[in-house]
C-alpha cells in the first residue's frame, strides 16, 4: 500500500491572492466575531466550573434533547480554527483568548482526567451512560483537535497535556479488557482526533484507542442496545429508529452503502482511511474505496455537497438529489475534504484531489460569507430568495468547521513520499520540504482558481533526484507543461504528471491548465436535473442570481447552442470571473389569472450572467439556481 503524508499546515505559507484574502478574513473577522458569539451565547461561561447551575440557554426539545450538550465541541473547533489562523499571523490578543479558555478547562478537569462541562455541571452521575445520543466522545475529539492544532501553531502544550490526561482516562474506560466499557460514540470524530494525537506525541496507546473505536463499531451484541437497557428505556424510544443513522448498523469493513447522518459518516471514513494507512490494513482501504465510489457516483451534489435530507441531516437513496430542498450541510463537505485528503495519502490518485477541490471551492466556501461573519448551515442549489445567511445558529457546528478548514487550507497543498513531492492544490504556496535525503524549497505562484497559469520554482540545497508529481484536474484535458522552457510530455498517471529528474537550484516548471466555461449534465437517474444544465469554469461551479438578471433564474432557459463567455469583473464582489450567455426568459404577461392553457408560454431574449456558487447571497437574499433549464 503506497503511503503519502500531507505537509503540515504550519510548514506551508500561503502566498496567492485568493486564499490570502480568505485567510486574512478568517483571522481578522471570523475568529474574533466567533469568540464574541461564543461569549454572547453563554458558551464560554459554560466552561467556568464550579458555579451555580444556570438555566438552559437552549431548552430541551420534545425528545428531551438540547444542542447545548455539545457546546464543548464548539469551543474546541474555535481553538483549532484560531490556531490555524495564528500559524499564518501571530496575534497576541487572540492567543490570550485561547489561554483564558485553557485556564477554564484546566480548572474544570476532574481528578481522574474526565473533562465534559455539561456532565460535570448538570449530570455528574450520568457520564458515559448515553454514548448513542450525548456526544461525550465527540466533544472530547474536537477539544483534542484544538489542542493538537494549537501545539503545532505555537508549540505551547498546556492544552495538549490537559487533553492527554483526558485521553488516558478514555483509554482506561473503553476497550475489550476486564471492567472496560465496550462502547463508542454515536457521533464519530474522536477517532480521527486520536490519530492526530498519536502523530503529535508518538504514543501508540492513542492510535490503539482509535483502532478500537473503529473496529468495535457495529459489533454484536450492539452496545447501544445494552446501554439503552441499562438506562431503562423502551426499545422504541430511539428517535432515529435505525443504527444506519450513526453508521453502526454493521462492522465498518462490511459497509458498502453510504447511509445515515452525512457528517458522522465522513468523519468515520476519514478515520478509517487514517488507520488503513497506519496499519497497512487492506480491508479498511477496500471499505473506504467501496464507500467512496458509492457516495461520489450516486449521492454527491455537483457542488460537492452531501445529504439531501434535513430529517436525518444525511442520505436517502441513490440519485436522490433535490435542489430546492437540498441539505448539503457545510460540515459534511468539510469532513469530506478531510476524507479525500486521507485517500490521497493512501494512493496518489487524481480522482480524490478532483473531488476534494470541488467540495472545497464550492460547497465549503459557500458556508462563509465574503465578510467572514455570516454562514450557511445547509446549502441549497435552488432558492426562491427566502434562504438567508445566519449570524449564528442554535447548533453552530458549521460556523467553526468552515473557519477551521479555511484556516488550515495550507495543509492540503502538498504531499510527501519517499523520493517524491506531490502538488495537490494550486493557488500560491511556499514550503521547505524534506525529500531524497535533502531539503527543497518549493514555491508555486498563480492566481488560481481564476487562472490556470501556474509557475513552480524549486530550490534544492544541493542537486538532488526526486519525483515532482503535479495533479492534472480531470476538468482540464488540454494541460501543458514545461521545464525551464522545454516542453514535457503530458502522460498523466492516475491524474498526476510525474516528473523524475535531477533538480537544481532555480529549476522552473510551468503548468498551463486552460480554463474554459463548460456545461455539466447529471445522470438521467437524477430526475430533478433532467433537461437542465450546470455551468463550470475550472474548479468553480456557477449559479445564476436574480440580482444579476431581468427575471428570477427559475424563469430563464439557457439554449444548448448559446455560447458561454467568461469575463473578469474587478469591481464585483472583490474581483471574480462571471459567465455570460444569451438566454431566453418566460413571458408571463398573458398568464395573469390563468392557471393552465393549451399552449406553452412565449419566450423573449434575456441576458444571463452567472457567478461562482460559493459567492452567492453576498448581495442580500435573492433567488438563485445552479441547474438551469436548457
Amino acid at each position: 500500500m503506497r503511503r503519502y503524508a500531507s505537509v503540515t499546515f504550519s510548514d506551508v505559507k500561503i502566498t496567492g491572492p485568493f486564499w490570502t484574502e480568505r485567510l486574512d478574513c478568517v483571522l481578522t473577522r471570523t475568529i474574533p466575531s466567533q469568540h464574541a458569539q461564543l461569549a454572547a451565547h453563554g458558551i464560554l461561561d459554560s466552561l467556568k466550573l464550579p458555579k451555580p447551575v444556570p438555566p438552559l440557554r437552549i431548552p430541551r426539545n420534545k425528545h428531551n434533547f438540547t444542542t447545548q450538550i455539545f457546546w464543548d465541541s464548539d469551543v474546541g473547533k474555535w481553538i483549532e480554527a484560531a490556531a490555524y489562523a495564528l500559524s499564518h499571523r501571530r496575534d497576541a490578543a487572540l492567543e490570550a483568548q485561547i489561554e483564558s479558555i485553557i485556564d477554564d478547562l484546566e480548572q474544570a478537569q476532574a481528578p481522574d482526567g474526565y473533562l465534559n462541562c455539561w456532565y460535570q455541571e448538570r449530570e455528574p452521575d450520568n457520564r458515559w451512560t448515553n454514548l448513542r445520543d450525548n456526544h461525550e466522545l465527540y466533544n472530547a475529539g474536537h477539544l483534542l483537535e484544538g489542542a493538537v492544532a494549537y501545539f503545532h501553531a505555537t508549540r505551547r502544550d498546556r492544552l495538549l497535556k490537559v487533553m492527554m490526561r483526558y485521553m488516558d482516562h478514555v483509554a482506561a474506560t473503553f476497550g475489550p479488557g476486564p471492567g472496560q466499557k465496550r462502547g463508542y460514540c454515536g457521533h464519530q470524530e474522536i477517532e480521527l482526533a486520536l490519530v492526530k494525537l498519536f502523530h503529535a506525541t508518538g504514543i501508540v496507546k492513542y492510535l490503539d484507542l482509535a483502532s478500537y473505536f473503529i473496529d468495535e463499531r457495529g459489533a454484536q451484541p450492539h452496545y447501544f442496545d445494552l446501554e439503552r437497557a441499562a438506562r431503562g428505556e423502551p426499545v422504541g424510544a430511539f428517535i432515529q429508529g435505525t443504527y444506519e443513522y450513526s453508521q453502526s448498523h454493521l462492522p465498518v469493513r462490511q459497509q458498502t452503502k453510504v447511509v445515515g447522518h452525512a457528517v458522522r459518516a465522513m468523519y468515520m471514513y476519514t478515520a478509517m482511511a487514517d488507520l488503513a494507512a497506519e496499519h497497512d490494513d487492506a480491508g479498511l482501504k477496500r471499505a473506504c474505496e467501496t464507500l467512496w465510489d458509492d457516495v461520489t457516483r450516486t449521492r454527491m451534489y455537483v457542488t460537492g455537497g452531501f445529504g439531501p435530507s434535513a430529517s436525518n441531516e444525511g442520505f436517502t437513496r441513490d440519485y436522490d438529489l433535490p435542489n430546492d430542498t437540498a441539505y448539503a450541510e457545510t460540515c459534511a463537505s468539510v469532513a469530506f475534504v478531510f476524507w479525500a485528503a486521507r485517500m490521497m495519502n493512501l494512493d496518489l490518485d487524481g480522482r480524490y484531489g478532483d473531488l476534494l477541490e470541488r467540495a472545497l471551492y464550492n460547497n465549503v466556501l459557500a458556508g462563509l460569507s465574503r465578510d467572514g461573519t455570516q454562514y450557511f448551515y445547509d446549502n441549497k442549489l435552488d432558492s426562491d430568495g427566502t434562504q438567508y445567511r445566519w449570524d449564528w445558529h442554535p447548533c453552530p457546528c458549521c460556523t467553526m468547521n468552515v473557519a477551521r478548514l479555511i484556516g488550515s487550507v495550507a495543509g492540503y497543498f502538498y504531499g510527501l513520499a519517499e523520493g517524491e513531492i506531490a502538488v495537490h492544490l494550486y493557488g500560491g504556496a511556499t514550503s521547505r520540504l524534506p525529500v531524497a535525503g535533502g531539503w527543497v524549497t518549493l514555491s508555486e505562484v498563480s492566481t488560481y482558481p481564476w487562472s490556470g497559469d501556474i509557475a513552480l520554482t524549486l530550490e534544492p540545497e544541493d542537486c538532488v533526484r526526486f519525483t515532482l508529481s503535479l495533479r492534472i484536474p480531470a476538468w482540464c484535458p488540454a494541460a501543458t507543461a514545461q521545464i525551464n522552457g522545454q516542453a514535457v510530455a503530458m502522460i498523466p498517471d492516475k491524474g498526476y504528471l510525474r516528473i523524475t529528474r535531477d533538480w537544481a537550484k532555480g529549476d522552473t516548471v510551468t503548468l498551463v491548465l486552460p480554463m474554459r466555461p463548460s456545461r455539466l449534465y447529471a445522470n438521467p437517474a437524477v430526475r430533478q436535473d433532467q433537461g437542465r444544465v450546470a455551468l463550470r469554469r475550472g474548479p468553480l461551479v456557477y449559479c445564476a442570481e436574480a440580482v444579476d438578471l431581468e427575471v428570477a433564474p427559475q424563469m430563464l432557459r439557457l439554449p444548448a447552442e448559446a455560447d458561454l463567455t467568461d469575463i473578469w469583473c474587478a469591481d464585483l464582489l472583490g474581483g471574480i470571473i462571471t459567465l455570460t450567455a444569451a438566454a431566453r426568459k418566460v413571458d408571463t404577461s398573458l398568464w395573469e389569472g390563468v392557471l393552465y392553457r393549451d399552449h406553452p408560454p412565449d419566450e423573449r431574449p434575456s441576458p444571463l450572467m452567472a457567478v461562482p456558487y460559493y459567492i452567492w447571497s453576498n448581495r442580500g437574499s435573492n433567488a438563485m439556481q445552479v441547474w438551469l433549464r436548457e
